[in-house]
């Protein structure tokens, strides 16, 4: 299937259907940037469409909220309904809202009903640690011991969790579940149809996070079942640093009255009304809480334009492909220096990253930013590198396996310190 030589890694660009995607970044000149999955370039499109946003405040002033190409009013459900595409929802059961950990505590003050025996919050132990806060938070608020309410189901390994053993632990007392899509170090994508079929004859209600897969992932939300799920846009869809963070709530549960009510989750027509009764919008909206950060989603207009153009299948099928010859590259040249592949090699359960492991993990990722690559490390001994379909190409991948193999040759990690920095 593949070939280690360079002249491979040019043929295989040279098939790459989405390589002029690459043109759509900025990106430095030799350089190879393989951190996509915490923070994605920015592409000119974003650029043009802040500009179009500022533009629109310093001639429109206050009517931009109703007027113009974007009008600000409706920016978070318009956003929404494109962003549905990307998660498998209907254009009403996403909106573009909050942040990532604030539309989980959201998501949570809603979906978490303790009552009688049913108490427990299911998780692993292995989740993004703003999520585990976030749930020790949510069961204090209601009375509850974190330390006996919240169940973090043990890796076997340290690196993935074993679904059937989220599903044994789905017990009688347990009265919501959160997950992750895809496992934050090793790139575990969990099968997040099953967990749902398996929650729901539980009669559990289950909710994902969906950071490190949503515009890498095709995902189903609906057609699964899935209650809600919560995800930010500045990795993989590239909406910029703070940009605005995304929910997608089933429709089956537009009956509720969100557990954190504000005035812009208010029905459209009534929000001007200025009534002290809530009366919330009938779909996703009604779970925003403060006004749209305009200028903050202003990015994600023009990075979802790339989006509809290449098509979420098509990224993925890229992404697949470039992780799987990332992880041929390493089996053939990087082994015998004591790097080991931490994630799933089959394509079933795989997010959009390679986890390579080594003892000294921290040291390696400073040596390849002096080689002008950008690594992603995360303790204590994990290198994620992420091909973003987008604007890595094959022949990046390549370089960057060489650039590697000559760090491990010459030792020139070693004259690093094996220690993360403030921001690893």
């Amino acid at each position: 299937m593949f070939k280690p030589t360079e002249q491979f890694a040019h043929e295989l660009d040279q098939q790459d259907q989405l390589k002029q995607f690459k043109n759509e970044f900025y990106i430095k000149d030799d350089h190879i940037y393989l951190d996509g999955n915490s923070l994605g370039l920015m592409s000119k499109r974003a650029e043009q469409s802040l500009h179009h946003v500022t533009e629109a405040w310093k001639n429109d002033a206050i009517g931009g909220w109703v007027s113009g190409e974007y009008p600000w009013f409706y920016l978070s459900e318009d956003l929404g309904k494109q962003v549905s595409s990307l998660v498998g929802g209907k254009p009403e059961e996403v909106v573009v809202t909050g942040s990532t950990t604030s539309n989980l505590h959201q998501l949570v003050s809603t979906f978490y009903q303790p009552k009688g025996n049913k108490t427990k919050i299911l998780a692993d132990e292995l989740n993004f640690p703003s999520d585990i806060y976030a749930l020790q938070s949510q069961l204090k608020l209601h009375g509850y011991d974190p330390d006996e309410h919240l169940v973090r189901v043990k890796s076997r390994d340290g690196r993935t969790i074993d679904e059937d053993d989220l599903i044994n632990a789905m017990t009688d007392d347990v009265a919501l579940i959160i997950l992750p899509t895809v496992l934050y170090r090793s790139g575990q994508l969990l099968n997040i149809e099953k967990l749902t079929k398996a929650a729901h004859e539980r009669n559990i209600l289950i909710g994902f996070d969906g950071c490190h897969s949503v515009g890498v992932i095709p995902h189903h939300f609906h057609e699964a079942g899935v209650d809600f799920a919560y995800w930010c846009h500045y990795k993989y869809v590239n909406s910029g640093p703070g940009g605005v963070a995304g929910l997608f709530v089933h429709e089956n549960h537009f009956d509720k009255t969100p557990g954190l009510t504000g005035w812009f989750g208010s029905n459209k027509e009534k929000q001007f009304d200025m009534e002290h009764t809530f009366t919330p919008a009938l779909d996703a909206g009604a779970y925003q809480i403060g006004t749209p950060h305009v200028l903050s989603v202003a990015p994600l207009i023009g990075s979802l334009e790339l989006f509809e153009e290449a098509g979420i299948e098509q990224i993925r099928a890229k992404s697949l492909h470039a992780t799987a010859y990332l992880m041929y590259l390493v089996e053939k040249y990087l082994l015998e220096y004591g790097f080991t592949i931490g994630n799933p090699k089959e394509d079933e359960r795989r997010g959009g990253h390679v986890c390579l492991e080594h003892d000294e993990a921290a040291s390696v990722c400073k040596a390849l930013k002096d080689y002008n690559v950008t690594p992603d490390f995360r303790a204590p001994n994990v290198i994620r590198l992420a091909p973003v379909a987008f604007y890595v190409s094959y022949h990046d991948v390549y370089r960057t396996v060489q650039i590697l193999k000559e760090i491990m040759e010459k030792k020139v990690y070693k004259q690093y310190k094996n220690e993360r920095d403030v921001i690893a």
